[in-house]
């Protein structure tokens, strides 16, 4: 068997007996191969040995996600009686009374002081389409880990077994008096829209659909720094924007109200212009608002003569002659994933700044880099919704924490591993929602200590 995994080009690291009889021997045999392709390879020649069956194939990504990659941790102990009679009953029958008399406590003496529902019907999973619910699961969690990790806030996935907009309006309305916010995730437009419009109108925490602005914010922040190095205003360019779904629209509309010299959306159908059939209420929107010089017929006629091209659609829609004929030191974020709009090694022959969604790329736009700080900060101010301001600020942040000392054609974001960027966010944010009065009066005079120390004990 080792062998046959050597002449396939794979290197076994280790060879585990895990059971024997007098008849037959498992083992785990581990290897290192170049990708997914190369170890099915592997395993179709291990499965071809006379006297071989494979049981069970794993690898280090499916290990890690082997029951699942969160969990729920008490933060107080229960060590005596005394400790659970205050935790539980009958103690905890005084908080609840508390909360009965001024629901408002209940951001002080719960959860709802730092936690965040991550709500998906899965219907748009990554760029691999309705999965549903089961297998968004993964997606989830992730979101759930990297909201601990970079910003410690309590996500917990909720995955919805309908795709039914007044279903899902309605669950989310039901659950949310135990979150401080809601961030939707992978839910197909044009539905997302309307749910988290009506969301928005209901409650009284913030809605944030992940895919519409946590993207927006960080093309915006990428997209200032851009323009720094290419010496351009972001009044004076025309921005093409290919992909009309969520988060392409976000993003347009986030740059309109930046100020955009000019912006044209883009789909299946062609450049959005006043004349284009009304699809939908959020396609007639963007052919009425944008495309200032009408411009009509399909992507590559869009991008002639434009200073910035922003992809969020799919794979392998340019090459490096439709770059060519943009204008001079333009700029290129071919976000589609795993594999661009356009190759970015072409994409670097003509244009002066280009960026992806890759990791193994320059200049990844990924939105970790804004929601773990984002909700951060509306958490801390007990911000009562999401404003575009909001995302602005969070835009300048994370443009600001590279440094314009350091912004260069290669690094215009910062790694998304960088400790300053969600605190950054964070308090850009939390200034906003303040400057915005998007928060609670009733609460707001105890923010302060809850951002100096998270375990300070608000007063009651």
């Amino acid at each position: 068997m080792t062998t046959a995994v050597g002449d396939a080009g794979g290197v076994v690291t280790a060879v585990d007996v895990v059971d024997s009889d007098p008849t037959s021997v498992v083992v785990d045999v581990t290897c290192d191969t170049a990708d997914s392709a190369h170890a099915e390879q592997v395993v179709d020649i291990l499965e071809e040995l006379p006297g071989v069956e494979v049981r069970k194939v794993s690898d280090r990504t499916f290990l890690l996600h082997l029951g699942g990659k969160i969990e729920v941790t008490s933060k107080v102990a229960l060590r005596n009686r005394d400790e659970l009679s205050r935790a539980y009953t009958p103690g905890v029958a005084r908080v609840c009374l508390a909360i009965a008399n001024n629901p408002e406590d209940a951001r002080r003496l719960t959860i709802k002081r730092n936690t965040v529902a991550v709500v998906t019907d899965g219907s748009a999973v990554l760029g691999l389409g309705n999965l549903g619910p089961a297998a968004a699961l993964p997606v989830m969690e992730g979101k759930a880990a990297l909201f601990k990790r970079f910003a410690g806030v309590d996500a917990w996935p909720v995955v919805l077994d309908t795709q039914d907009t007044e279903e899902i309006i309605n669950v989310v309305r039901c659950i949310a008096p135990a979150y401080g916010g809601i961030n939707l995730e992978d839910i197909a437009a044009p539905r997302c829209f309307e749910i988290e419009a009506r969301l928005r109108e209901m409650l009284d925490i913030p809605v944030f659909h992940d895919d519409q602005h946590g993207t927006a914010i960080v093309v915006l922040a990428a997209l200032t720094n851009a323009l720094r190095c290419v010496e351009k205003a972001i009044s004076d360019v025309r921005v093409v924007v290919c992909g009309a779904g969520a988060a392409g629209t976000a993003i347009v509309k986030l740059l309109l109200r930046e100020g955009v010299g000019d912006v044209v959306a883009v789909d299946r159908a062609g450049a959005l212009h006043r004349g284009s059939p009304a699809v939908n209420p959020n396609w007639e929107w963007l052919a009425q608002n944008t495309n200032r010089s009408n411009i009509q017929g399909d992507l590559r006629t869009a991008i002639r003569g434009a200073d910035v091209f922003i992809g969020v659609s799919a794979p392998n829609l340019l090459n490096g002659d439709d770059i060519a004929t943009m204008a001079p030191r333009s700029i290129v974020f071919a976000l589609a994933n795993p594999d661009p709009e356009v190759d970015p090694r072409e994409a670097r022959e003509h244009a002066a700044v280009v960026a992806t969604g890759r990791s193994d790329q320059p200049n990844q736009i990924n939105n970790v880099l804004a929601f773990p700080g984002v909700f951060r900060g509306m958490l801390d101010a007990h911000a009562t919704g999401y404003t575009d301001d909001m995302g602005v600020a969070a835009a300048r942040a994370i443009a600001d924490t590279v440094g314009e000392d350091k912004v260069n054609p290669t690094v215009i974001v910062p790694s998304v591993f960088d400790a300053r960027v969600a605190p950054a966010v964070a308090a850009a944010v939390r200034a906003a929602a303040k400057g915005g009065q998007v928060v609670d009066s009733e609460v707001d005079s105890d923010v302060d200590a809850e951002v100096e120390g998270r375990t300070a004990v608000p007063g009651f």
